[in-house]
């Protein structure tokens, strides 16, 4: 078999999805300060384009900030004033450590579990990576 026909079969067998090469758009973070709280409003939105629950978010940024949060309906509630491109910064660093495959770059990735380590599973690439807490 030519290498042409085996990398065409090779194309053939891998998912759809693995194939197209759109833009991965995460949505700007919206947020405004209530007297000495900042409001995140489009938290839940985030959080479903990335495919991450809440909990896992919220520790993250609370640890980052150094701060206590709350989530109330779908928004980000955290207890002092911080700038937009503070938060900005917060999330787009947890991607980059919790979201984005390490190997093909995309955000088709989730959270498993194996040997009480936690591995970021990349389903376009298949690759497996250990995460920091």
């Amino acid at each position: 078999m030519k290498y042409e026909e085996m990398l065409e079969r090779a194309y053939k067998s891998m998912p759809e999805k693995t194939l197209k090469r759109e833009r991965f758009e995460m949505p700007k973070v919206q947020c405004f300060v209530q007297g000495s709280r900042t409001v995140v409003n489009n938290f839940s939105k985030i959080l479903d384009t990335i495919n991450r629950n809440e909990k896992h978010a919220l520790k993250y940024i609370t640890k980052q900030l150094a701060t206590a949060a709350s989530i109330d309906a779908g928004r980000l509630v955290l207890k002092g004033v911080f700038r937009q491109e503070q938060i900005q910064r917060i999330i787009d660093d947890y991607i980059k450590t919790f979201v984005l495959c390490t190997e093909c770059g995309r955000p088709d990735t989730k959270i498993i579990e194996q040997k009480g380590v936690k591995m970021l599973k990349c389903t376009a690439c298949g690759a497996i990576a250990p995460l920091r807490d």
